[in-house]
């Protein structure tokens, strides 16, 4: 029998999953060219030729005990010292290696920064539509969320004054994810500031540090000439969860890292909190060869073109067949509206031409669907008539 406390994790288990699998089931039943499964964020293309060439480094040249041995748990210092002076390139904070910490990728940062903040009864404050893990880590430090609605009409970013109303002494944190999944919004400078003005107000009306933790798997993934904001030039207390599985297309290896700005509230206490945590929560220290690579790849991206024509030929094919679409300024995914009022009527006339999307609400963005467009151009292209049926099947 499993835990009680397991129970509700359980029942509301992940929607993209459940889809990636039917998406398998499917594959077997029509064969996997003719099944068009946006489902899953999982990145098409290869890491890029520097992460082989590391790997063939690393593998031939390094000492073994060095490469699959132990190290601190905070990291390899040469990777954090390496991390820092990449982040030092966006401001003039000046981040050094005793603010880095290596992760198995952003969600176990995550997890590290909400055990040393929460206590029971604490709340965080989250953005719709947003990654809803967010809510299941904040449960298992005994957190709970409070939810600020999308707004359609601000085309998705956040509101500040709406973030003003929410906001009670019991809120320790504001999660913000920039390139958004699953919009593909850019927040903009503006926003930024004014969420920074409100969250300085309430940090001196409650009596205690208020922490954005700032998700940036897309940081890299940008189509347009927009900047994504380095929000810690812009508020003290910001806490950066970084991986590396989608500007490296290394999903599978695990790695990242969290940032605690010199600038924040008692730095150092907070890294010592931070390590302990990684270490409570089983991880010990992020993989080692990742690390490695790192080292020799922190410059290295996927190719954006890859995405951006995704992105474009995908958004032409969605509104020739009638829909209305959040043309993506960043990360893979398309926020597409529900031509009826229950996006699950929407799901299901779109997996009848074999297409897998995900509902908005599995992102508390109800009436939209997700569509993530990280997979083959060909697999795009193909699904066009599947599209063009079911924009006749609503529209006539």
């Amino acid at each position: 029998m499993i835990a009680k406390s397991m129970e509700p994790f359980v029942s509301g288990s992940s929607e993209i999953r459940k889809m990636f699998e039917e998406g398998v089931k499917m594959a077997e039943k029509f064969g996997a060219e003719n099944v068009y499964d946006y489902s899953a964020g999982n990145p098409g293309q290869l890491p890029p030729k520097e992460v082989y060439a590391a790997i063939d480094h690393i593998n031939h040249d390094l000492d073994p005990h060095l490469v699959h041995g132990y190290m601190v748990n905070a990291g390899f210092v040469s990777t954090r010292k390496i991390v820092a002076n990449d982040l030092n390139k966006r401001s003039d904070i000046r981040y050094t290696e005793d603010n880095i910490i290596m992760t198995a990728g952003a969600g176990s940062a995550i997890n590290a920064l909400m055990k040393s903040i929460y206590d029971p009864g604490d709340k965080q404050i989250v953005f719709a539509p947003y990654f809803v893990e967010y809510d299941n880590w904040a449960r298992n430090y005994h957190a709970e969320s409070i939810i600020i609605p999308q707004n359609e009409e601000r085309g998705f970013e956040p509101d500040p004054e709406e973030l003003r109303k929410a906001l009670v002494p019991e809120v320790k944190a504001v999660l913000i994810n920039n390139p958004n999944n699953p919009t593909g919004v850019i927040y903009s400078e503006e926003t930024i500031k004014e969420i920074a003005a409100v969250l300085k107000e309430a940090e001196e009306k409650f009596g205690h540090p208020i922490y954005i933790i700032s998700d940036e798997p897309y940081r890299e993934l940008v189509f347009t000439d927009q900047e994504v904001p380095f929000i810690p030039a812009y508020y003290d207390n910001t806490l950066i969860a970084y991986s590396w599985s989608k500007s490296l297309s290394l999903p599978g290896e695990r790695i990242g890292y969290l940032a605690i700005s010199p600038r924040s509230d008692d730095p150092e206490e907070f890294f010592g909190a931070a390590v302990v945590a990684s270490r409570v929560m089983g991880t010990t220290n992020a993989p080692s060869l990742p690390q490695l690579i790192i080292n020799e790849c922190i410059d290295a991206r996927v190719d954006i073109g890859y995405y951006r024509k995704n992105a474009e030929d995908l958004y032409g094919i969605l509104t020739e067949a009638g829909f209305t679409v959040i043309k993506p300024q960043g990360a893979f995914y398309m926020w597409v509206k529900s031509p009826v009022l229950d996006e699950y009527e929407f799901i299901n006339a779109l997996q009848e031409e074999r297409i897998l999307g995900v509902a908005g609400s599995a992102f508390k963005g109800p009436g939209f669907v997700r569509l993530s467009f990280c997979i083959s151009n060909e697999t795009i292209q193909n699904s066009a008539e599947s599209f063009r049926k079911v924009g006749e099947r609503f529209f006539g």
